[in-house]
């Protein structure tokens, strides 16, 4: 399974960006795909999730109303865009995908090379 991540940069609080990721090499008929971030020194949190094959999606409290998780099937393309950022949002977000879905309660198997986002103040 490969994942390619793209879309990071540098942006000022209260920009905008987004993120894709694009998926290849699995044949899972059931499986889920999601967003986390890892800040320098702390661990990596799930932000966003969701569900391929009825779209139903998972945001961390930290995120919802901000950012919006969605995916486009015919490309294998899951995509992030983040909206009002904060300088707290600083971090490599990588993306994930797992068999049976990706949640809260284990990390998934399979993860993309990692996008840096900077947010200044």
């Amino acid at each position: 399974v490969q994942l390619q991540a793209s879309g990071g940069g540098l942006v000022q609080a209260g920009g905008s960006l987004r993120l894709s990721c694009a998926a290849s090499g699995h044949t899972f008929s059931d499986y889920g795909m999601g967003w986390y971030r890892q800040p320098p020194g702390n661990e990596r949190l799930l932000v966003a999730a969701i569900d391929w094959s009825d779209g139903s999606t998972y945001y961390a409290d930290f995120v919802k109303g901000r950012f919006s998780i969605s995916r486009d099937i015919a490309k294998n393309t899951v995509y992030l865009i983040m909206n009002n950022l904060k300088p707290e949002g600083t971090a490599v977000y990588y993306c994930a995908l797992d068999d049976g879905g990706v949640s809260k309660g284990s990390l998934p198997y399979y993860w993309g090379q990692g996008t840096q986002v900077t947010v200044s103040s």
